[in-house]
């Protein structure tokens, strides 16, 4: 082979990106567009709660394979090169994708100006470090925050800001807070947890638009002043952060002719619609399902690994599948100051379809909540709050579709002593 034809190059610094690039070994160009030192994008709710440094958070060193401040502007498929912005070419043998996801912008009134792609003063997605650190030099107590958005992205920025002292308003669109993973018992209990940290909570609130106010010269910057509901409503705010979901990432790849739905189109060996281009991460879809989370994201950078090195179970090389999906699982701690903290964890289909049975544990004094959907003989999901120290079976159980022989069974389970 010759060195191009070897040369694998990783479009993307993060999480799956740097973990790929660490399985392959040297003979890896690596591509982050961002200028910082590679971050774990899971902590930046600690640190915006002040709870960790943003240094924390560093990722391991990836050497000299790390081009840190580039960013891939065009895909050439015909002669196998990458173009950057600052006029440099990458070939390559193997191309990954794995450019993640960027926050979604509703389209609120007052978000921009007209032909304007700037967001008022006071605005912040809640996505990159250059977010959290803008956002928690603006974090003050006693300042306004409205978070836009009740999932688990939204959750966790309001739990942060109210540890810093902000005053919080919550405004979630659906019925309920992390409708995707809790039911509505634990969506009740987590909505009780953060009232009682001073969070305001509205659901079922839709935002219509930004309320904004010219500031100081120089001309034409605008501050957020609040929140415009759409039944009239106003909320003051001196921020607002949008926590409205994330949007994988796929203008480079569409741009370049491959398969894209939601995200990039992958089959079992992590191939989009041209075989020497991969994709792993927040920005590949494989069979019609985008995880974006960092389990899933780390379990396709080491199912690649595996098919490019052929060393993956099952694998050979240029033969056999090296991902099937993945069993994900959310966790999350939220504090209340001195309060206990209040940990949740769910995973699988919360909700039961007719003809499932549900088992539930609940302890209101001591503020737990268990609950598993067993269907047939199989466990499908469930959701924890409060005492965890059963997850580990439970997701085991689960992970490895184990047949359960009895009721007692997942009895057992749910048990403090995890099933031990």
């Amino acid at each position: 082979m010759t060195s191009k034809q070897q040369r694998v190059v990783v479009i993307g610094g993060g999480l799956a990106g740097l973990r790929l690039a660490a399985r392959l070994g040297g003979g890896v160009r690596v591509l982050g567009e961002e200028p910082h030192v590679p971050y774990n994008r899971v902590l930046l709710a600690e640190v915006l709660a002040g709870r960790y440094a943003p240094e924390v958070t560093a990722l391991p060193a990836p050497g000299p394979a790390l081009r840190r401040g580039v960013r891939a502007v065009r895909i050439d498929r015909a002669e196998q090169v990458v173009h950057c912005d600052d006029g440099t070419v990458e070939p390559y043998g193997t191309l990954v994708l794995a450019t993640g996801s960027n926050p979604v912008l509703p389209p609120l009134r007052g978000l921009f100006e007209p032909e304007g792609r700037e967001l008022p003063h006071g605005v912040h997605a809640f996505r990159t470090m250059d977010d959290c650190v803008a956002l928690s030099a603006a974090v003050r107590p006693g300042v306004r925050a409205v978070v836009i958005g009740g999932g688990l992205l939204g959750v966790s920025a309001a739990r942060a800001l109210a540890e810093r002292g902000a005053q919080v308003v919550l405004a979630q669109q659906a019925e309920r807070l992390m409708e995707r993973q809790l039911d509505a018992e634990a969506s009740a209990l987590l909505h009780s947890h953060l009232t009682s940290m001073g969070i305001e909570i509205h659901t079922e609130c839709r935002v219509r638009g930004l309320a904004t106010t010219p500031t100081a010269p120089p001309a034409g910057h605008r501050r957020v002043t609040g929140v415009e509901l759409a039944d009239g409503y106003r909320l003051d705010a001196d921020l607002v952060v949008l926590a409205c979901g994330v949007r994988p990432r796929i203008g480079l790849a569409q741009a370049a002719g491959l398969d894209v739905r939601t995200g990039v189109i992958v089959d079992d060996r992590l191939r989009t619609s041209d075989p020497r281009i991969h994709a792993v991460g927040d920005c590949a879809e494989h069979a019609g399902r985008v995880y974006g989370l960092a389990g899933p994201a780390l379990e396709q950078a080491d199912a690649l690994a595996g098919v490019l090195l052929g060393t993956g179970p099952g694998i050979t090389a240029g033969s056999g599948s090296g991902y099937t999906g993945t069993r994900a699982l959310t966790r999350l701690t939220l504090t209340a100051g001195g309060d206990r903290p209040l940990d949740l964890a769910a995973f699988g289909e919360t909700t039961p379809l007719p003809g499932d049975d549900v088992v539930r544990l609940t302890d209101a004094t001591r503020r737990t909540y268990r609950k598993v959907v067993v269907r047939g003989d199989r466990l499908v999901g469930g959701v924890l709050l409060g005492e965890l120290s059963s997850v580990g079976a439970l997701a085991r159980g689960w992970e490895d579709d184990c047949s359960l022989d009895t009721a007692t069974d997942v009895y057992h389970l749910l048990t403090d002593d995890g099933g031990s």
